[in-house]
């Protein structure tokens, strides 16, 4: 098998459910989808799941599927602390919870948010299904899925489940929840109703996919994997001496490393830490972070404690900034912690890979991370706490620049082959025929 046939395979949606299907009976079917998505975080939020959402949509709509879009007000948007609670964009229409969210920085504001969005939710769903007959739901809060669930048992509803994370696992992972607490048990057994009733199950990773066919065997052949995306017309390669931001922040003449997204406790920090202790007298070297998160206070402390110099942090960017932002670097870099590798996948990685840059991607052994970076021959892959091997890297790239062009010409491809919104938007949409039938 070429390298290239081991990428198709590796990154395309595993649809063997459709297997048995004729094609002909998908032909046309778009036009009858009637899809009520809901989801928590949607433009004008800045959060990436929004972001995605947002782009996945309006791909769907040009191909003929009518969709309505529920969500809630706006938690991480810069300029607009409430927005319109019903809103025609095009051929999608959206509607907004009339409720502002409450503290979404802290934890126990998350949760209370989450809550009130997933009763909001349900008033909304109830009432459509008697117009709508598929309903998409996101882990955007992690206990959305159960509405399809119950409007399936009381409306007939079919439902199609995108789970970003797993919980209880995640939580459970992160010592937030005991693996057999009542509560964990019981959220499993509601998952498990959830799962066996679905049309559909897309997962971002198949680490995660293994994950969830082990807890729900009898899900299995409806799980699909379909990674997330990066749009290569908004983000487009461009040098750091033509680039506003790079400019302004001072990182034209220096290697820049550059992690641009959520700093969150799934994410490993050590790691880059300790490469940026390694590396704090390489004049030339500069590490930037964007972006916020659970850990970012503690990165920022332990970087003043350790007096180093090389650090740069930024807030989140609005989007109209990020084709600058992301291409002020010459590195991108992206983690996942230990134990975390079936629980998430790192949507930051395609928008990372769209900008021409090579990627430097620290994850566990086992990550599928790994191969799929190895395949697109496009960076590198490093073990948690393997922080020597990263400097040595960022040593070689800094010094090696056609190796790094190499390789960021090679991401780039790879996004523009596997991961942009029409290639992936019409995987979502074969899944949504086959919810229809």
């Amino acid at each position: 098998m070429t390298q290239s046939e081991r990428v198709q395979q590796f990154v395309q949606s595993d649809l063997k459910s459709l297997q048995h299907i004729d094609v002909r009976d998908f032909l046309g079917i778009e036009r009858f989808i009637k899809l009520s998505v809901i989801t928590q975080f949607f433009p004008p939020d800045f959060a990436a799941t929004g972001q995605l959402i947002d782009e996945l949509v309006r791909h769907l709509e040009k191909q003929g599927v009518d969709i309505e879009v529920f969500t809630g007000q706006p938690g991480y948007a810069f300029k607009t602390a409430k927005a319109p609670t019903v809103e025609q964009s095009g051929g999608l229409k959206i509607k907004r919870s009339c409720t502002t969210q409450l503290f979404p920085q802290r934890i126990r504001g998350k949760a209370i948010n989450g809550i009130l969005f997933t009763l909001r939710a349900a008033l909304y769903l109830f009432n459509a299904a008697r117009r709508r007959n598929v309903a998409l739901l996101t882990t955007a809060p992690p206990f959305l899925p159960v509405l399809g669930y119950l409007a399936h048992i009381l409306f007939g509803l079919s439902y199609v489940c995108i789970l970003y994370d797993l919980y209880p696992d995640i939580a459970i992972a992160l010592n937030v929840l005991p693996k057999h607490h009542w509560i964990a048990r019981i959220w499993r057994g509601v998952n498990r109703q959830v799962l066996k009733k679905a049309k559909g199950i897309i997962v971002l990773s198949p680490a995660m996919k293994r994950q969830v066919a082990a807890q729900c065997p009898e899900a299995a052949h409806k799980i699909s994997v379909i990674h997330s995306w990066a749009n290569p017309d908004f983000i487009v390669p461009m040098e750091k001496e033509d680039n506003w931001f790079a400019h302004q922040h001072d990182l034209v003449s220096k290697f820049t490393v550059l992690y641009s997204g959520n700093l969150g406790r799934c994410h490993d920090i050590r790691t880059m830490l300790e490469t940026a202790q390694y590396l704090q007298d390489e004049e030339n070297i500069q590490f930037v972070c964007i972006g916020g998160g659970a850990k970012r206070d503690e990165l920022i402390q332990q970087v003043h404690q350790l007096g180093l110099k090389n650090f740069l942090f930024l807030p989140y960017q609005e989007k109209g900034v990020l084709p600058y932002s992301l291409t002020a670097c010459d590195l991108s870099l992206v983690s996942v912690d230990p134990g975390m590798e079936n629980l998430v996948a790192p949507s930051k990685l395609y928008p990372a890979l769209a900008t021409g840059r090579p990627v430097a991607v620290v994850c566990p052994e086992h990550s599928y991370l790994k191969q799929l970076i190895a395949d697109g021959n496009c960076g590198s892959t490093f073990e948690n706490t393997d922080s020597v091997g990263l400097a040595e890297f960022i040593r070689l790239l800094s010094r090696d620049r056609k190796l790094a062009e190499k390789m960021g010409q090679a991401a780039r491809d790879y996004v523009e082959c596997y991961f942009t919104p029409q290639v992936i938007s019409k995987q979502y949409l074969r899944v949504l025929q086959e919810a229809m039938l």
